[in-house]
């Protein structure tokens, strides 16, 4: 066991950063979180539009979210949730479609009657199951050709796993589509009633400030704008000190690190693994994300979220926020996201901010009858090359350890969320559950 005194270093000020280093505090030891960015939140973090602070990334809260909501009652924040009732749209040949219950479901025009019946008797399938490492066998498309059909995956799950996975699609086995259903159907199998989706008034700019107040208040220290060039564990004449550097020349040494970054940046600051774990962390494929934040004077439709099939649109899909969250909170305006899945290296993350207001704008107008450039308040884009960590054939078997062959040193990130999707709850039970793996 880890003596109270050490000194524990924490690379990457997100959420799972944030909430290892509450947890190591509160069990006394002396924590530094070291965050290359001017703010902690990571994926999770708020920025400005125009006159409004919201997240710069879309997010939900599930009534199932166990673990971020535990979270939430001990910042004190729990009690100030807002549940809603959400509506699902879907864009398929230029015409854009309610799914939002059952009866819209079986009018949804794109498929005949076995087809609806199919696809819907593959969802429920998937969220009975249980023995996922089963799935990691098996390629996504083979899975779902084989419980919906050829014309059901061509029609419909073909397009949604595209707009996700790009072509990587093809490498993706079919836990990645579990884990997706799995996330949706929680609340049902915790023996709730019906899934509602929550925000909290602030969003996550919010959370973030209360989260960074308690870590404060046990003595973390927070380095904003530290970027790690290198971590290597020297001898000393009884143990092993970690000395972590900096891009700008300085340094500090710890008794242990952890580094949640992205795997690709571990194998590459680390200084030390072995071959083997250099593979591993290399060989782990990420989807980027180019995210347009959109602040209109009208909202788009009633659905919060809007699944489009058609491959000529630029983005994944149309997330309104403001279809879930309380127009007050934007200045009685409408807030849209439009994603767009990427690989790390697609040129897409070289267009302009402008170059891709024209294209997703002019996509909107022929989307939406009523929408109007006019509309438009203000556009900003977020760019984050590593993102989601697709669940390849035999996933669980290739990934890289959590502590490594250098001396006390630990690669923990959400490429280690193996039987979920990512998404903050899921982040916050990896940081819990890995606790007793370093300490």
């Amino acid at each position: 066991m880890a003596s109270k005194s050490e000194h524990w270093g924490i690379v990457g000020g997100g959420i799972l950063g944030m909430t290892l280093a509450l947890r190591l505090a509160q069990q006394g030891k002396q924590v530094t979180l070291i965050e290359s960015g001017d703010r902690l939140g990571g994926l999770a973090d708020a920025w400005r539009l125009g006159d409004i602070i919201w997240d710069r990334h879309y997010h939900v809260i599930l009534l199932s979210d166990t673990y971020l909501r535990s979270l939430l009652t001990e910042l004190g924040l729990e009690q100030n949730m807002q549940w809603v009732e959400t509506k699902t749209g879907f864009y398929n040949d230029g015409k854009l479609y309610s799914i939002s219950n059952a009866i819209e479901f079986l009018r949804f025009f794109p498929l005949n009657l076995i087809d609806k019946l199919r696809f819907a008797f593959t969802i429920i399938y998937g969220s009975k199951i249980t023995d996922w490492k089963k799935l990691e066998k098996i390629s996504v498309s083979d899975w779902l050709i084989r419980w919906s059909g050829k014309h059901v995956f061509e029609k419909i799950w073909l397009p949604l796993l595209r707009s996700k996975l790009g072509e990587n699609y093809r490498k993706a086995s079919a836990s990645f589509i579990w884990a997706i259903i799995a996330r949706l159907y929680a609340a049902r199998r915790t023996g709730l009633k019906k899934e509602m989706f929550g925000y909290l008034a602030g969003g996550y700019d919010r959370i973030l400030e209360r989260f960074t107040e308690v870590l404060l208040d046990l003595n973390v220290s927070i380095k904003l704008g530290h970027r790690v060039e290198k971590i290597e564990s020297l001898e000393t004449s009884n143990s092993h000190i970690v000395n972590v550097e900096f891009a700008d020349g300085s340094y500090a040494e710890f008794d242990r690190v952890i580094v949640t970054v992205p795997a690709p940046i571990a194998a590459k600051i680390c200084h030390g693994l072995a071959n083997d774990e250099i593979r591993r962390l290399q060989d782990i494929e990420y989807q980027g994300i180019i995210c347009a934040s959109v602040l209109l004077k009208n909202s788009l439709s009633q659905f919060y979220v809007t699944n489009i099939t058609d491959t000529w649109v630029p983005f994944t899909g149309v997330i309104e926020m403001s279809a879930m969250v309380s127009r007050s909170q934007f200045g009685g305006n409408a807030l849209v996201y439009l994603p767009k899945y990427v690989v790390p290296d697609d040129p897409a993350f070289e267009l302009s901010d402008h170059e891709l207001e024209e294209k997703f704008i002019q996509t909107l107008v022929h989307m939406y009858p009523k929408f109007q450039r006019s509309d438009v308040l203000c556009f900003q884009v977020s760019r984050v090359r590593h993102v989601l960590a697709i669940a390849t054939l035999n996933y669980s078997e290739k990934l890289p350890a959590i502590v490594t062959s250098i001396p006390n040193v630990f690669v923990l990130n959400t490429a280690h969320i193996l039987n979920g999707t990512l998404n903050v709850n899921e982040t916050i039970q990896l940081a819990e559950r890995s606790m007793r793996v370093m300490v």
